[in-house]
Order: structure tokens, then sequence, then C-alpha cells
């Protein structure tokens, strides 16, 4: 192997021929000195090119107008989402706590409180019911002292 190596880098290179034969291009640098031009005013152009801006903005202002409001619907019914969850759960809450006071209030239950703690029915006579609405309407009333008796269970 190393043989056929030294045998192939003794031997010249051959050069490929190229596919195309044609002449080379050269390019030239020109210095162009363009500091004595003037441009024109073409006012008709100037005119068209102000309009055309102006349309442009007017679109752009269209167009970001329906995008904000667009958003601003989206938001709007993500808001109205959020709070109708709300008050879904505000009144089941409000159900469940009606429930509950309705529970707590029952007469039964009340009733089988005060047994366990060791409370009895009051007898006959031991009841003494307080009016809140005065004999006369709306017309003030002196204080007074009444006389309260005091009952112990024996």
């Amino acid at each position: 192997m190393a043989a056929v190596a030294i045998a192939v880098q003794g031997q010249p290179r051959q050069r490929r021929n190229p596919c195309w034969m044609g002449t080379p291009e050269i390019y030239f640098a020109k210095a162009i000195d363009n500091s004595r031009l003037v441009k024109v005013e073409d006012p008709r152009r100037a005119h068209e090119m102000r309009q055309f801006g102006i349309a442009l903005a007017c679109l752009f202002m269209l167009v970001m107008t329906y995008t904000w409001q667009h958003f601003k619907a989206i938001e709007y019914g993500y808001k109205v989402e959020s709070l109708r969850a709300d008050r879904d759960s505000l009144a089941e809450l409000n159900r469940g706590l009606r429930l509950q006071a309705a529970e707590l209030r029952s007469p039964e239950r009340i009733d089988k409180w005060a047994r366990d703690h060791g409370m009895q029915p009051p007898q006959a006579g031991q009841i003494i019911r307080m009016e809140s609405s005065s004999p006369d309407g709306g017309t003030p009333v002196m204080a007074s002292i009444a006389p309260v008796s005091v009952v112990s269970i024996p």
C-alpha cells in the first residue's frame, strides 16, 4: 500500500479542463461624484404619498379598534363566566347555610339538646310572656317598675 502511495505522489498531477472557456469578467471600480445632483420635488407625487399615508393610518386605526374591541369582548366573556361561577357557588353556600339554620332552629333538636343537658319542660305558671308592642300604638311609654317573681326549680 505504501508503494502505491509513493508512486501516486511521484507522478505529476494532471489539471482538469474547465467546462467553460470564455473570456474572464473583469470589474473596474469607478468613482462617481453625486454631490452636484439636486433632487427635483414632485408635488403630485408628494400629494399621492401623503394621501397614501393618511389612508394607511386610517386603516391601521380601524384594524386596531376592531382588535381592541374583540379582545375586550373575550375578556368580558371570561369575567361574566367567572362571576356566574361565583354566583352559583355562593347560591349553593347560601342554600346550605339556610338548611343548617333550619336544622338548628328545629324544636325537636332544641328539645333533645335541652333534655341531654338536664333541662326539664316548664311547669304551668312558669312562663311569662312579654308583650313587645305598646297598647296604644306608637305613643311613648313611661318606664315603670313591675313586680317580678323569681321561680326556682327544686
